[in-house]
């Protein structure tokens, strides 16, 4: 009987031991935790072989661009989105970059570099618009003969994988004058012209200012924000 409870507290204590060292880490190490990264390195790497697997069957391309952005003789391509079933919803802007293999990857991606498309009331803000891809930036043109004027904005492709604004201009026509401003985030320029047109003559009026240099990168800058902002900035001056 002995016998038998010796060896029964043998076993346990060598089950005990053998749970001990697979559950306790000595003092001092770190335990690794291996972690699924699958998804992540999916989102990361996000690829496909034509536009369409980038966009949810919720969106339709509303504009498509290509040119080689990032100079590396691939043709690249810029897409707008829009919801199918919200003409007021906010619109989506896209950059895909072309892989040798020629697939695509998700390089870039803005829900603000655009405005809306239609005011409170349902018209349009711009018409037309357009967008392109020359020389390694990607242009943005808004047309507007009303109060929205025009807009046009330059997104030059930068070594360090950004995309980065470098240029706007803007052209509005009120009552009684016309205004045209030409904005260099990147060296600080700002060129303000007026014209009075309630006198015969239409005299005009140049101001340039020196402002802030500032980098605004594609993925969260507003165009629309940045415009009121400099007009603010040049009042004041």
């Amino acid at each position: 009987m002995k016998k038998n409870i010796s060896i029964l507290l043998l076993a346990s204590l060598t089950v005990y031991s053998c749970n001990k060292t697979k559950t306790d880490a000595p003092k001092g190490s770190t335990i690794l935790i291996k972690k699924d990264t699958a998804i992540a390195q999916k989102e990361q790497s996000a690829a496909g072989k034509q536009i369409r697997d980038f966009v949810s069957n919720q969106y339709e391309i509303q504009y498509e661009a290509e040119g080689d952005l990032n100079q590396d003789g691939l043709p690249d391509k810029a897409l707008v989105l829009r919801k199918k079933d919200d003409s007021l919803a906010q619109r989506t802007m896209i950059v895909l970059l072309k892989n040798p293999d020629k697939t695509y990857r998700l390089f870039k991606t803005s829900e603000t570099v655009l405005p809306a498309e239609y005011n409170d009331s349902g018209y349009k803000m711009y018409d037309p618009e357009d967008i392109s891809i020359e020389k390694g930036a990607l242009h943005i043109n808004l047309y507007d003969i009303g109060p929205n004027g025009n807009q046009f904005s330059k997104f030059k492709y930068m070594n360090d994988n950004n995309l980065v604004l470098t240029y706007i201009e803007t052209y509005n026509m009120g009552a009684g004058s016309h205004s045209a401003l030409y904005y260099e985030p990147m060296k600080g320029k700002v060129t303000l012209e007026t014209v009075n047109t309630m006198e015969e003559e239409m005299p005009s009026e140049t101001k340039k200012v020196i402002v802030k240099k500032e980098r605004f990168l594609f993925e969260n800058v507003s165009p629309d924000d940045i415009v009121t902002n400099i007009y603010n900035s040049v009042e004041q001056e």
